[in-house]
């Protein structure tokens, strides 16, 4: 592939999606986009490069983006960060009027097992009335996010068996989420990069190992965003290598708290 076409295909990306490719990337075009060109008759990468320069090509410039999107995902992923919920759940209720709907952004979400991990922590903490939001670049994973079905094998990776017997029935070789859990869950195809002002306030927001993918400005301008949706007490939860340090002002961690981050008002006080 010549530096040309990757680098017409990286901005197209980088402007859809805010995943910034470098040069050494390109093992990931050929192995990802392969079945693409083999779907569109087209002879090599160079020649999709040129395909998506036609105003037209809407469709293949969304296949193309979704194909470079990294949807990895499991179920409690990390672990501390719901160790974390369930001890701020309590007292962020205790903090509402009696009733409050509790609201949760699960932000790049993936095929939907990060929000159905908080659903069953607050099923299991007992809460009533909550509203789990997930959304993800992908259409598919979307898709695949309102159905609740899993493979064996991906509720093998973090669920526990308890929980899975308890939230999950058994249909063949795979696992769907019960009743319950998907009435406290809905999920929306939606860019980071997009206005969010729409969303409403969120109680809590996990945005984690997707910031990785971004350059600076364009992780502080999903950062800024997120934290405009954000309660004045809530909490922001981002991955193990990710940071707010030199993105935004507005975002500050937790004392104590690797990974747990609160709006400035809140940055002095631990949750």
């Amino acid at each position: 592939m010549n530096a040309e076409g990757f680098a017409s295909i990286a901005a197209l990306v980088k402007a859809r999606s805010g995943i910034v490719l470098t040069p050494d990337k390109e093992y990931m075009l050929e192995t990802r986009l392969t079945p693409i060109l083999k779907a569109e008759k087209i002879a090599d990468l160079d020649g999709l490069a040129l395909r998506l320069r036609d105003p037209r090509a809407e469709s293949l410039a969304r296949a193309v983006t979704e194909a470079l999107t990294t949807n990895e995902s499991s179920f409690f992923r990390d672990g501390k960060p719901f160790d974390h919920l369930r001890r701020i759940v309590p007292k962020m209720l205790a903090a509402r009027p009696a009733g409050h709907k509790l609201r949760v952004w699960s932000a790049a979400c993936s095929t939907g097992q990060e929000a159905y991990s908080v659903a069953m922590v607050l099923s299991e903490l007992g809460v009533r009335h909550a509203e789990i939001f997930g959304t993800d670049l992908s259409r598919d994973v979307v898709e695949r996010a309102r159905e609740g079905v899993f493979t064996q094998f991906e509720v093998q990776r973090g669920l526990p068996v308890q929980m899975m017997v308890k939230y999950f029935r058994q249909e063949a070789a795979r696992w769907r989420a019960v009743p319950e859990l998907r009435a406290m869950t809905r999920f929306e195809e939606r860019n980071l990069l997009s206005d969010h002002r729409m969303l409403g306030r969120f109680d809590i927001v996990f945005c984690r190992n997707v910031l990785i993918y971004f350059d600076p400005p364009t992780k502080g301008r999903v950062l800024n965003a997120l934290a405009a949706q954000l309660a004045g007490d809530g909490v922001m939860y981002l991955g193990g290598a990710e940071t707010v340090l030199g993105l935004t002002d507005r975002l500050g961690a937790l004392p104590g708290e690797r990974g747990v981050y609160a709006p400035a008002a809140l940055r002095a006080g631990a949750a």
